[in-house]
């Protein structure tokens, strides 16, 4: 058993180490608290998860697309439909699109 200044200098090492692990279990211990106080505070306050906005998102530039396909097609059949009736193109087709 050793004893003198390396035995004292090894005891506080020790206890230096043991208090450093429960420091971080105690910053463990807040961040969870932190985080779960803030959830439910942005819960309360109707906030949109950003992984829903970004779908949502998505899904609205999906129908966009869609939609200016879909008005290109009608165009086109419309076209086509005043031809084989001989009938003038439509006034629908004759009008400006609006982008946005």
């Amino acid at each position: 058993m050793s004893t003198g200044p390396n035995r004292i200098l090894d005891e506080f090492a020790k206890l230096m180490t043991d208090a450093a692990g429960a420091a971080q279990g105690v910053r463990r211990e807040m961040e969870t608290a932190f985080k779960g106080q803030a959830e439910r505070i942005l819960n309360s306050m109707d906030v949109v998860q950003r992984e829903e906005f970004e779908a949502a998102r998505e899904m609205a530039a999906k129908a966009r697309e869609e939609n200016t396909r879909l008005a290109a097609r009608i165009e086109a059949l419309e076209a086509k439909l005043a031809e084989l009736t001989g009938q003038a193109a439509p006034a629908a087709a004759a009008k400006p699109k609006s982008k946005k």
